[in-house]
């Protein structure tokens, strides 16, 4: 793990525009992923079994919510960044500092869908946040940590 700018109770919190940097480069991998998902569903029952997937199905639709979970959730629990997060240099921690278990990650989850939900002012909040902390990340008692640049390595 990369070292972050300070410690876990005192790092810097991302700035907004940062972190919807992040949430849009996470959004078009995500859109990549469900595509080559749902794909592998949709191409097979139709060559195969020569009928349709129902988009309306609700096994189909929890197939793609547990894909979502999934692109989200194992990332965060194995090494505390999403692709778009390593690409910002932003990780996602435990108010503790500490890495984030599943109940973590799948509660921070639900609270960023909630801080959606309200037309976005859930992350707007980090905008008047005395920590700089959005709605998910107080409910989930996480935070999201700048980390700092990495240096290039030489080869000798």
């Amino acid at each position: 793990m990369a070292p972050v700018t300070a410690g876990p109770a005192q790092a810097a919190a991302p700035g907004l525009l940062r972190r919807l940097a992040a949430m849009l480069y996470d959004a078009l991998a995500l859109f990549g992923v469900l595509v080559v998902a749902t794909s592998l569903i949709i191409l097979p029952a139709g060559i195969v079994f020569d009928h349709q997937v129902r988009s309306e199905s609700p096994w189909f639709r929890l197939y793609l919510l547990g894909i979502i979970v999934g692109y989200y959730a194992w990332p965060w629990i194995k090494g505390g960044q999403t692709l778009g997060m390593r690409a910002w240099r932003l990780r996602v921690v435990r108010a503790d500092g500490g890495g984030l278990r599943l109940p973590d990650a799948l509660l921070r989850l639900a609270a960023a869908v909630l801080s959606w939900m309200v037309v976005g002012l859930g992350f707007l909040w980090v905008l008047v946040d005395r920590d700089g902390l959005a709605w998910h990340d107080r409910l989930s008692r996480t935070r999201l940590v700048l980390l700092l640049p990495s240096k290039p390595k030489t080869s000798t």
